[in-house]
């Protein structure tokens, strides 16, 4: 009898000393455990990933990120995941690009074996003050003409997909410190990706400015951002990068044995040089970018044939890998609720041009008149790889102002993302690979056969 009523108590709710509603909390409850269980998995899965598909896609003409977004495409697609849109998470996806990117900005800073200086630096400085503010004008004439945008968001557009990204670019890059892997196409393009990031800020500034002006005059905007957001956040980001980097290259290489960081042997410290640079140049309001790669050149320039740089360089090509995986999974994920599915097909030939067109275009012009091979030239113009910096922009402005067409914009830089990742995923192995073959077979010395030729050759003419 008793258990008869205690049962009815609680199966009827508050009068009974277990709530109705237990049940329901207990299966809530097994639900929440089970998708935090299939996360861990899902994330050790994706770690092992990171180690291995790297070393099986070596000699396929495909990518890392290709395999990524396709497995978020897949697991978002299967499970009915939550849509991890960008306009539903903001901040998130601003701060989580953020971390990548600068995470990455201190990789490419520390792959550098050769010194800063204006000759031996020059493609990298032509890539900067002729190829990039072109694309952005091309790019911003495309949004404003073609795809109907406001003037704010086309600036924005322009700003936004113009520089060379860090992350995605790894597969044209130098190798590792000390590695020798560094001729001119991938030095180029790992320097411009490391300074071009920062340079792509003022236009953003520029942008977000126009977005705020509600009819108002531009002069008084036009002033703020050439005196703050060019002269003084440029300035800041490579003095207050360029301190910390030789500051803590002392700490790290200089100071007695017993105390220099480089004895720890600890690769992780690039991690918190990097968090330092970017963090200190933030609260002087420059551009920590910018200051995360100068502070990478300038470890490496106080100490150059140490093989700790090895170890720094390690731990933050593998956080890098890890992040970016983690990114790319969560984009393939947007991509299959919908990101794109809303353009048009004219929207879709805008992206194919931005892509396929205007940056190569830009190279080349950029390129005008530098004495290397014009297969190389294509090739620097040809990778100007799309990826987590041109999210980071867009989440960045979108967080900061009011712009007419969010949508549209994360719309087709998606698209254009996605092209990048494909396009230059499945074509940079093969093109790499004949561009070194060619490189290879013009500085190998002749064979003996050719010699025997050439005099024979000589003996005919002399006779």
């Amino acid at each position: 009898m008793l258990t008869g009523i205690g049962f009815r108590a609680a199966t009827v709710g508050p009068v009974g000393r277990f709530p109705a509603a237990e049940p329901c909390r207990r299966r809530q409850g097994n639900g929440r455990l089970m998708s935090y269980i299939v996360m861990m998995v899902g994330l050790g899965v994706l770690i092992l990933l990171v180690a291995w598909l790297p070393m099986v896609l070596k000699e396929l003409p495909l990518s890392l990120p290709i395999i990524c977004v396709g497995l978020g495409f897949a697991v978002f697609s299967t499970l009915q995941l939550e849509n991890p849109e960008p306009l539903l998470f903001p901040q998130a996806t601003e701060r989580l690009t953020e971390l990548i990117v600068i995470v990455s900005l201190m990789g490419a800073g520390l792959k550098l074996d050769r010194r800063i200086g204006w000759r031996r630096w020059i493609i990298t400085w032509r890539l900067l003050g002729i190829t990039m503010p072109l694309s952005i004008l091309m790019i911003a004439l495309i949004g404003w003409y073609w795809l109907d945008f406001p003037l704010a968001a086309s600036i924005l557009l322009g700003a936004a997909l113009a520089p060379t990204d860090p992350v995605l670019a790894s597969d044209i890059q130098v190798g590792p410190p000390k590695s020798g892997e560094e001729d001119e196409i991938r030095f180029s393009l790992t320097s411009e990706a490391g300074l071009n990031d920062g340079l792509a800020f003022p236009f953003v500034h520029l942008a977000i400015g126009v977005a705020l002006l509600n009819g108002n005059p531009p002069w008084g905007m036009l002033e703020h951002w050439v005196l703050l957001d060019v002269v003084w956040k440029l300035g800041a980001g490579v003095g207050v990068g360029w301190l910390v980097g030789r500051f803590l290259g002392y700490v790290t290489f200089r100071v007695p044995n017993r105390a220099n960081l480089s004895r720890t042997g600890d690769g992780f410290v690039s991690l918190g040089i990097t968090l330092i640079a970017y963090g200190l140049t933030e609260l002087v309001s420059g551009y920590g970018f910018l200051a995360v790669f100068v502070a990478a050149l300038a470890l490496r320039d106080a100490e150059r044939n140490s093989e700790y740089h090895g170890r720094l360089h390690d731990f933050v090509e593998q956080t890098e890998r890890l992040l970016m995986m983690l990114m790319l999974v969560l984009f393939g994920g947007t991509l299959a609720h919908g990101l794109i599915d809303a353009l048009s097909w004219s929207a879709v030939g805008a992206a194919a041009v931005i892509l396929l067109l205007v940056r190569p275009v830009a190279g080349v012009a950029g390129l005008a008149g530098v004495p290397m091979p014009v297969g190389e030239k294509l090739a620097i113009g040809f990778f100007g790889i799309r990826g987590m910096g041109s999210i980071y922009y867009v989440a960045y402005a979108l967080n900061v102002a009011e712009f007419d067409v969010p949508n549209a914009l994360w719309a087709v830089t998606g698209l254009i993302v996605l092209l990048s990742i494909l396009v230059h995923g499945i074509s940079v192995t093969p093109v790499m690979r004949r561009i070194d073959r060619r490189r290879q077979a013009a500085a190998a010395p002749p064979s003996p056969s050719i010699h025997r030729r050439m005099e024979k050759a000589r003996v005919s003419a002399d006779s």
